[in-house]
């Protein structure tokens, strides 16, 4: 009666070319951890680590070492532990085990023990989403060429969309204004509310300048208008004429102390939280309570999980009361994931008991 743990590795191939400011993304890898005891090894939680290149903190060359390092001392630890004697303060030494700078194996690890605590059915909190309980979602509009983007707008409103949100910083500043103007000649700022994610493109010294452009076309955010760590961030925050939402800014504040103080200095409007990114399940709460605290409006966004991630994220924002459409309608953007009880309908995410998981295949390699 010992329970043990090992991983395994998937590629996800995207259904488009997926233009982001960073470059362009075919495929996306990701590590999953499982957790299961020796004596019913059927039951079995699943976590998922998918560090972003280019952005995670651990989305390092040695991060498969690392991995492998940390489920070998999870077995360790686990030795001499059966399921029926996991508690808080075993989570916390599984915890113990992985190193600083790993939030997407910190997610991993976390979601893969409470998916086992629950029964190894891929429930990871048992609360109302699973119950019928509908989340609000944006619907994502990926760079590209104007014609490209403009048909995802109204492919996204088609479906039922009333929150979409536009990456910008990939194609002429003109142009993405084009787009706006295209959009809010057609759809009012009532009938369609729009967000921006610039991922730090914009320059400090003519950001204000694009932010004042943008702000007539009636948009109820953006995201990191300029690159994380700069001190023109606070002004820009402060005298933004569209609210600031920070997202990259969050990735290299790891301990209470520097996320109090970030938000304290910084003041933005929102935050948007990645648990992949931002420290796990519990990196996120910590966030959402000092978030809360400060008057922050916050909401919780996937990092291109596939479908055993964007789960767990769901039922983890299902705690909590939904103000705002949040950023989780990525399930569909691998013609290989996994099949899941996860649809997305009428610009809500929702869960269907009544369709099954794929994931016995995968999780047997």
């Amino acid at each position: 009666m010992a329970l043990q743990a090992d991983y395994f590795k998937k590629v996800f191939e995207f259904n488009f070319k997926a233009k982001t400011s960073r470059g362009y993304l075919d495929d996306k890898t990701s590590w999953f951890i499982k957790l299961w005891d020796d004596i019913n090894p059927d039951r079995y939680g699943l976590g998922e680590c998918g560090p972003l290149p280019g952005l995670s903190l651990d989305a390092i060359p040695e991060f498969e070492s690392v991995l492998s390092s940390v489920v070998r001392k999870l077995c360790e630890l686990k030795r001499h532990m059966s399921f029926q004697q996991f508690g808080a303060a075993t989570f916390q030494r599984l915890k113990e085990a992985i190193p600083p700078h790993f939030p997407s194996i910190t997610f991993g690890v976390e979601t893969a023990y409470l998916d086992l605590l629950q029964g190894g059915k891929r429930i990871i909190f048992r609360n109302d989403f699973l119950k019928g309980k509908l989340i609000p979602v944006n619907g994502l509009i990926w760079m590209g060429e104007p014609d490209f983007m403009l048909d995802q707008v109204h492919r996204r409103i088609e479906d039922g969309f009333r929150c979409i949100k536009l990456k910008i910083g990939g194609l002429d500043f003109e142009q993405e204004c084009e787009i706006l103007q295209e959009i809010r000649q057609r759809y009012s700022g009532r009938e369609i509310t729009i967000r921006l994610d610039a991922n730090g493109a914009f320059e400090p010294s003519d950001a204000m300048n694009k932010l004042q452009r943008l702000s007539k076309y009636d948009i109820h955010s953006i995201e990191q208008p300029i690159m994380q760590g700069l001190d023109e961030m606070a002004e820009i925050c402060e005298k933004s004429p569209i609210p600031v939402a920070l997202d990259e800014e969050l990735i290299r504040q790891e301990t209470l102390d520097e996320r109090k103080q970030l938000l304290q200095k910084l003041k933005p409007a929102y935050i948007v939280l990645k648990p992949t990114l931002h420290g796990g399940l519990s990196g996120c709460t910590q966030w959402i309570e000092l978030a809360e605290a400060f008057g922050i409006g916050w909401w919780i966004t996937s990092a291109l999980e596939s479908n055993i991630g964007l789960n767990s994220i769901c039922q983890f924002t299902a705690n909590y009361p939904i103000a705002l459409p949040q950023g989780l309608g990525t399930g569909t953007l691998y013609h290989n994931n996994f099949d899941s009880p996860l649809h997305v309908k009428n610009g809500f995410i929702a869960f269907d008991p009544t369709k099954v998981w794929n994931v016995e295949l995968a999780a047997s390699n």
